[in-house]
């Protein structure tokens, strides 16, 4: 009995864990200073934000979005105290493996949220009356990316954190790094794939075509678009819609 416990402590890299945590804060803050220093962006900024404040002077929003927030808090403390400790190194690995491991942990998780989102929160899914909360927003803009039922919340963050938990039993920890990187580029794509973002030139082109395409799927219940992270998966399964699609 001790020997297994000592065992489990072992494996148990609070450190490495901690370091990773405050990467993630440091990159994400360091991001958004740097990132709205350009123009354009910061005027992207300045227009989700009246129209989140038109949202939040509604009833219904700040109870939804407190309580979205809460229980993302509680899922995180899960994960960064008790699961990735035991998912994470300060090894450092060769230089490849980073963004090899973060598009991998990325694209499975968006592989199975795929599944989720098409099969469970839309046509006869057995949570699509959970997600038709967050359906209400037809135009979302930042705000909707927190305006979500806390049981999908939980779905969401369990699969993403099951991802990495999962991949790190197949192949071993992840460096550091790879957390704070795959962690970050999570939580931006999914808040910027809500925001309010009309900039169709270069080098924004892109990160439009991404708002693009969340936004057809927030126009019905019936619009494809299922997947968060990439549009890979819908053109795979034919359920990738353009804009101005009917339906």
């Amino acid at each position: 009995m001790m020997e297994t416990a000592a065992l489990v402590l072992d494996h148990y890299q609070w450190q490495a864990a901690l370091i990773s945590l405050l990467g993630i804060i440091v990159l994400t803050k360091a991001g958004k200073f740097f990132v709205f220093k350009v123009p354009a962006l910061a005027q992207s900024r300045s227009d989700n934000r009246e129209q989140d404040k038109l949202k939040l002077a509604k009833s219904k929003y700040p109870p939804i979005v407190k309580d979205n927030q809460r229980v993302g808090l509680y899922c995180n403390l899960v994960f960064f105290l008790i699961l990735l400790p035991f998912c994470s190194t300060l090894t450092w690995p060769q230089w490849w493996q980073v963004p090899v491991n973060v598009l991998l942990i990325l694209l499975v998780y968006d592989f199975f949220y795929y599944l989720m989102h098409r099969f469970l929160f839309h046509g006869q899914g057995r949570f699509r009356q959970v997600h038709a909360l967050h359906h209400q927003a037809r135009k979302p803009t930042y705000i909707d990316a927190h305006y979500v039922h806390p049981t999908e919340t939980v779905m969401g963050l369990s699969l993403f954190f099951a991802t990495i938990v999962g991949l790190a039993l197949l192949q071993g920890p992840f460096h550091v790094l790879t957390i704070v990187l795959v962690y970050v580029a999570y939580v931006q794509l999914n808040q910027i794939n809500h925001t309010y973002i009309q900039l169709p030139y270069f080098p924004f082109r892109h990160l439009t075509q991404i708002t693009v395409d969340h936004h057809t799927h927030h126009e019905n219940m019936h619009k494809g678009n299922y997947a968060s992270i990439t549009m890979l998966y819908d053109r795979l399964f034919g359920t990738y819609e353009k804009p101005g699609t009917p339906r």
